[in-house]
């Protein structure tokens, strides 16, 4: 919690010139408070179970002066034939340069149904498994000490209590800053869903749309819906960072019903000859079988994008709310095709935008 102090002052009488070099030095003063200058610290997400950077990845990593990588270290899930929480996705590195360049922050990803099937006591176990193939994963790989660790998980009011025992857990075994992401809705209704006790919460300011409805214009990143989830966020109790998306991707609906994603089909892929391109929806025109994916006849593939003139006016209306004056931004994620479709110029902006 960041608070300004107001110097006070007494007044006595003056001369008239003394008066005004006062009034005029105080109004300076004035002015520094009201527009102070935020810290921003630039860091992007790496959320491959490979992490093998390529080297124009790490070149742009450099043009960017990014000093942070929040890097997947695996998922947690929950396994319904052995009814065991189990680790997937771990992460394999047959590349260290990130290690070597950059400081790593250990983020695990766990699922909602997972900490739905355990109990209290679960939690406490997990905590220690958790926090044991973090270690391990850090000696393996020879990562430098950590300082924070953040979990990822898209808690409900339900499961609020166990998840919060569980990084209370974490927190304790782990002894480093932990840090937790946090979603629009997880904002907006605070009082409902509760704030959890971390050290400070990641904004993940993208998927804010209903991703299943076929009406939906951008389900990654539309400004109209987030100004619908802002008006707490100067209020929220924990000090914020933030991310923004830089992924797209096509969504598939069939007989207008969500079937699933699918990610990097370009544009100029798809013809006349199968199909119609219009205000950003495909309807596949005959049966099609398009770089692996079985598309029927009356399918439709609702295009999604992370724009940067999108990128921006978010930003700008989070920047209104958000009241922490040192915070990290964060870019997911680190990946040559996506890069490809922003300068370096744009990358800057998005960062430069929350000064």
């Amino acid at each position: 919690m960041f608070k300004t102090t107001f110097k006070q002052f007494r007044i006595f009488t003056v001369q008239p010139l003394t008066s005004f070099l006062f009034f005029l030095t105080t109004g300076l003063f004035s002015c520094n408070e009201k527009t102070e200058v935020k810290n921003v610290e630039r860091s992007f997400y790496y959320w491959k179970s490979v992490v093998k950077p390529t080297d124009f990845e790490l070149r742009r990593l450099d043009s960017l002066n990014v000093q942070t990588i929040y890097l997947k270290f695996f998922d947690v899930d929950w396994n319904p034939g052995s009814k065991q929480v189990i680790p997937v996705a771990k992460m394999q590195a047959s590349d260290k340069r990130l290690f070597q360049r950059y400081k790593i922050i250990p983020t695990v990803f766990i699922t909602n149904e997972c900490i739905q099937q355990i109990d209290s006591f679960q939690c406490i176990a997990l905590a220690g498994k958790i926090n044991g193939l973090i270690k391990n994963l850090c000696l393996v790989n020879q990562i430098k000490p950590i300082k924070e660790i953040q979990i990822d998980c898209d808690w409900t009011v339900s499961t609020a209590k166990k998840y919060f025992m569980l990084l209370n857990a974490i927190h304790q075994l782990s002894q480093t800053n932990l840090s937790a992401t946090i979603r629009l809705h997880q904002i907006k209704f605070f009082f409902k869903t509760g704030v959890p006790p971390v050290n400070r919460g990641l904004l993940m300011c993208y998927n804010m749309g209903n991703l299943k409805n076929p009406a939906t214009k951008n389900s990654i990143i539309e400004t109209a819906e987030l100004k619908k989830y802002t008006a707490n966020l100067s209020r929220y109790p924990l000090p914020l960072d933030i991310a923004f998306p830089l992924f797209g991707w096509k969504v598939l609906f069939r007989d207008q019903i969500y079937k699933g994603l699918i990610e990097n089909l370009q544009e100029d892929i798809f013809t006349r000859s199968f199909s119609t391109n219009k205000n950003g929806r495909i309807e596949i025109l005959k049966d099609t079988l398009l770089a692996g994916y079985d598309l029927k006849k009356g399918d439709m593939l609702r295009s999604e994008e992370s724009d940067i003139s999108t990128i921006l006016d978010a930003a700008k209306e989070v920047n209104l709310h958000l009241k922490n004056t040192r915070q990290r931004v964060s870019l997911y994620h680190l990946d040559s095709v996506t890069l490809k479709k922003y300068t370096t110029h744009e990358l800057e902006s998005i960062y430069n935008s929350l000064h």
